[in-house]
């Protein structure tokens, strides 16, 4: 059973999660003027760190906040370890880092200056052996930068969580406007066509992923593999050898079974050994 997270990082103040008390108004909750980075905590180390702290900034300047002086990657490392060591999970842990914009105002903010908590829970590694999933069409991923932004508004993640759940699936692949295949419910998609890797590049809406960044650059160094970013349509997951999804919690999770296709999931194990032996 999962522990949650007792106590929380209010801008660098541990508290109990029951004493924080943020303004019914709080831009986070009412126009989703957020943003949010997850990571995992591993062997007393952030996984990723740097690429996790630069990603949130480049976001935060995307969406014109105020990045503080204070808010340097060692400040960033030096919080979420202090934030493990309240809820004694100093080894392993899944930390959630939000930032939202700290301002009164309706859709303009009259300041971009930001608050920041930090949250963390127990780490719970879900890769699963059958992992079924399908395309989820009622709703589409808009083709530009913003929807690269792990905003906190994630109403399509949910509704399509919710159908997955319905129809028995692991996991649903969202489409964009083009009908172009961007990425899953929680993760990158990579495909596999031989020694042929292929996943979509930005411009098709996916989630700059720190997973992605990393597995293309093993890939890159990979001579057994040639690494691909491309459009992907619906038709050419039912002509794949392989599947598989990426994402900084379960690292890399091999697709059993779209529709009536099912996946060998060989070249996925050996894409998996080489990227542990890439990250050291």
């Amino acid at each position: 059973m999962r522990n949650f997270f007792k106590m929380l990082n209010y801008n660098g103040k541990i508290i109990a999660k029951s004493a924080i008390n943020l303004p019914f108004n709080n831009r986070d909750f009412a126009y989703g003027d957020s943003l949010f980075d997850t990571s995992k905590l591993t062997n007393a180390k952030i996984q990723f760190c740097e690429d996790h702290y630069f990603r949130l900034m480049a976001s935060m300047r995307m969406l014109r906040m105020e990045i503080p002086m204070y808010l340097t990657l060692d400040f960033f490392e030096q919080e979420i370890l202090k934030t493990a060591k309240a809820n004694q999970l100093e080894q392993e842990a899944r930390i959630k880092f939000t930032i939202f914009r700290d301002s009164d105002g309706l859709y303009a903010p009259k300041t971009n200056k930001i608050s920041f908590v930090i949250e963390v829970t127990t780490l719970e590694i879900l890769t699963k052996e059958k992992y079924e999933i399908d395309i989820f069409k009622d709703y589409y991923v808009n083709s530009d930068l913003l929807s690269t932004l792990k905003t906190n508004n994630r109403v399509l993640n949910v509704i399509g969580s919710i159908y997955a759940s319905e129809n028995d699936l692991e996991n649903c692949l969202f489409l964009n406007e083009k009908k172009n295949v961007v990425e899953a419910l929680n993760g990158n998609i990579f495909l596999v066509e031989g020694n042929q890797i292929i996943t979509p590049p930005l411009s098709e809406g996916c989630i700059k992923g720190i997973l992605r960044k990393n597995m293309i650059a093993m890939l890159q160094k990979d001579e057994s593999f040639s690494i691909k970013e491309a459009a992907i349509s619906p038709f050419a997951i039912q002509k794949a050898d392989a599947l598989f999804i990426t994402n900084s919690i379960i690292g890399i999770q091999e697709v059993t079974k779209y529709r009536k296709k099912e996946f060998d999931t060989t070249i996925v194990n050996r894409i998996k050994e080489a990227f542990i032996a890439f990250i050291g």
